[in-house]
């Protein structure tokens, strides 16, 4: 890359010329991208810009006003005239040229195919000095010989060094998912015994050991990948960065999957909107072989739109098996992976529906609270069953790919921690945009126990818009419970970490969050939460910058990752339900007393400590009149932490077995301790009354019974006595 400075008389201000040495937003091959500031083009009059094109032969359309976007559109063409002319001059007859405007309106891009690296820089460096020459009058034969002798008198240089890959090779994109789909789909090779290497964010790795750490997302990824010994599958994830600054590191491949595309890294190397974005994911497709497989996501209208600047077959996925994209992909002769009945089911091959597994055995759907997982895993089978991936390999991939800091680090690794009074959860992932953080707290909410809380470690990288910042803070300010922000002084990226919090801040604000405390680093903003959390809370942590020391941290605090069944046994729990719902139901429906206690000693037998299997086996032994029975057993459930609603219904029922068994004064202080937590429940009051009867105090009794009823009840004669019944029960024992 060379930058050049204005020439001389400020007209023209060649910024950049950049050689791209793979497929690029441009063209499927090398390229030159040049970028043009034409201020003295922009603000000429009418008659100097005609009077240029006519020179150039250029006789179509009109100039446009000086300033206007017309102006630029002519701009445009102008240059893509001057780089053929200036070529053509040099002894290049054919040159693959094209132009667009940038969103500045005096800057043009221009970009050109490109085959030694010493004539194509030459020709971007001659592009401002031949349009400075044009406008300050020079006659375009002369102007643009000048050009033309620099790139023919310079040499002509290296080749690119692009890879043309021997071997299937998969290109993995998207704003959000490609590193965790990059990471599954390497898991599906290898489980079929293919010798795969991979490239990322985190780095080339070669059968699941990290041989280049750092950010390889690029084409030196892509280099390492292909040149690993002995590697038989290459899976690259190919990140926006890498495509616009270098091109691809491949001149094609054999699979492309999408993964989405929304606002994230706007703002950057002239890429300013979604669309401009979506242009550039686009390139993997573009690459695929006409033999190969195109996989993309069918809930995304711009990824799915992308099958048509592709020659290769489409392959859908989408959660959703009547979405349109679906229909769409098998007319055309494609294929899609979907959710059919709960199961991960493939259309349009061999023995469709082809059901792999249910959604339920997908560890990395987290017992399918995490959505976006679900799309990656569909993704990802899509585009080993296209690499050719045998189907048992693949079903046998999807069921061992578990979301832990082994497999997929960093991403939605959930862990136990202790706290006081039993554990709570955190749960690690990148979530570094909107749809990232929106993703982690759809998890952590999915986990959060009933009455429990939802903290977050909020922050990100510097390099997001104030829109996106702002977005992020709002996001969380309504959606977790208690918020602190965690920097990654690392990752500022030209801001300063009081400019971010500053936007972050904003955002809370608007979600009606005034105030929240900062910490330095995301370590120090999880050990902060943590302090916080109590049983059954979950901490959310948005972590890029130190996720190897949070993990050793938590590890050093007795924390253990949770497997497949532990997150089961969370969500069930959230939702205010048990592992073994079903096997309380049926002991219920049991009609003989005596055969539900032995259900339930069953029960209790096959789930130790647990709080809710203690309750109902204490309530089988209550419903058969066993009351001595059933009291150690409430008591052991209400020791082990039994969570509400449960949890009061346990102290009346213990309340109930102890009156039976004229211990009324124990009774008295449990019903009592209930009372004081639901003070308006007419059925507490009632049951008290009873229990305070027998303990020897019937007026007390009756008084705390009608102080309830005479304030809580909506019956029409209480209410036109409820002043009076007030003062009564008040009067009772005085």
């Amino acid at each position: 890359m060379t930058s050049h400075d204005a020439e001389p008389d400020g007209s023209v201000l060649t910024r950049e010329v950049r050689l791209l040495e793979g497929p690029n937003l441009y063209f499927p091959r090398p390229a030159a991208k040049v970028t043009l500031a034409l201020p003295g083009y922009l603000a000429a009059s009418e008659a100097t810009i005609a009077a240029v094109c006519e020179g150039l032969g250029m006789r179509r359309g009109r100039p446009g006003a000086a300033g206007s976007e017309q102006r630029q559109q002519v701009l445009v063409r102008l240059v893509e005239r001057v780089t053929r002319a200036v070529a053509s001059g040099a002894g290049t007859r054919r040159l693959g040229v094209r132009t667009r405007a940038a969103a500045e309106t005096e800057v043009v891009v221009c970009a050109f195919v490109w085959r030694h690296r010493g004539r194509a820089e030459a020709l971007g460096a001659a592009l401002g000095p031949t349009l400075a020459h044009l406008l300050a009058g020079v006659a375009p034969a002369e102007a643009v010989q000048a050009g033309a002798a620099a790139v023919a008198a310079a040499p002509p240089g290296e080749a690119p060094r692009v890879v043309s890959p021997r071997i299937p090779v998969a290109s993995v994109t998207g704003t959000n998912g490609k590193t965790t789909t990059t990471r599954l789909l390497a898991h599906l090779c290898m489980t079929a015994g293919r010798v795969t290497a991979w490239s990322s964010t985190d780095g080339v790795v070669v059968q699941g050991e990290t041989v280049e750490p750092g950010d390889y997302s690029g084409p030196a990824g892509a280099r390492a990948v292909l040149d690993a010994p002995g590697v038989q599958v290459g899976i690259l994830e190919t990140a926006r960065g890498g495509m616009l600054l270098r091109g691809m590191g491949v001149s094609h491949n054999d699979v492309s999957v999408v993964t989405n595309v929304s606002a994230d890294h706007l703002g950057l190397q002239g890429i300013d909107t979604v669309d401009q974005l979506a242009e550039v994911k686009a390139i993997v497709t573009r690459v695929t072989k006409p033999s190969g497989w195109v996989v993309l996501n069918g809930e995304d209208p711009r990824v799915w739109a992308m099958r048509s600047g592709s020659r290769a077959r489409p392959w859908v996925f989408a959660s959703d098996p009547t979405a349109p994209a679906v229909r769409e992909a098998l007319t055309a002769g494609g294929r899609a992976t979907t959710v059919l009945d709960g199961d991960v089911t493939v259309l349009g091959g061999p023995g469709s529906p082809d059901r792999l597994l249910p959604v339920l055995d997908l560890p990395m759907a987290l017992s399918g609270l995490s959505h976006h997982n679900v799309l990656n895993a569909l993704a990802g089978a899509s585009a080993a069953l296209g690499l050719g991936i045998a189907r048992d390999a693949v079903i046998e991939g999807l069921r061992t790919f578990a979301p832990d800091d082994v497999l997929n680090p960093g991403r939605m690794n959930t862990y136990s921690v202790p706290v006081e009074g039993g554990s709570a959860t955190v749960v690690v992932d990148l979530a570094h945009n909107e749809a990232g953080l929106e993703a982690l707290l759809d998890v952590a909410r999915g986990l959060t126990a009933p009455g429990g809380c939802l903290h977050l470690a909020l922050g990100t990288a510097g390099d997001r818009t104030d829109d996106i910042l702002q977005a992020l803070g709002e996001i969380a300010g309504l959606r977790a419970d208690h918020v602190v922000a965690a920097h990654k002084e690392s990752y500022l990226r030209g801001r300063t970490v009081a400019d971010l919090e500053v936007q972050l801040r904003l955002g809370l604000g608007r979600a009606g969050v005034a105030d929240i405390a900062s910490y330095p680093t995301e370590l120090a903003g999880l050990q902060a939460c943590l302090v916080d959390a109590e049983d059954g809370d979950v901490v959310a942590l948005m972590c890029h910058a130190e996720r190897e020391d949070v993990v050793a941290w938590l590890r050093s605090v007795g924390a253990s990752a949770d497997d497949a069944a532990t997150i089961r046994r969370k969500v069930v729990l959230a939702r205010g339900e048990h592992e073994a719902e079903g096997d309380i139901a049926r002991l219920w429906e049991l009609e003989d007393p005596q055969a539900r206690v032995q259900q339930g000693a069953a029960l209790y037998a096959a789930h130790p400590g647990d709080a809710r299997i203690a309750y109902e086996y204490g309530g089988t032994h209550d419903n058969a009149g066993h009351e001595a029975e059933a009291v150690p057993l409430y008591e052991e459930a209400l020791r082990l932490g039994l969570r509400e609603p449960l949890r009061h219904r346990a102290q009346l029922q213990l309340a109930s077995s102890l009156r039976n068994l004229g211990r009324s004064a124990e009774a008295l202080a449990v019903v009592d301790e209930v009372a004081a937590r639901h003070p308006e429940s007419v059925g507490v009051a009632a049951f008290r009354a009873l229990v305070a009867h027998d303990a020897g105090d019937p007026t007390g009794a009756l008084r705390g019974l009608l102080a309830v009823v005479a304030a809580t009840s909506t019956d029409p004669d209480v209410e036109r006595y409820r002043r009076a019944l007030t003062a009564y029960a008040q009067q009772l024992g005085r």
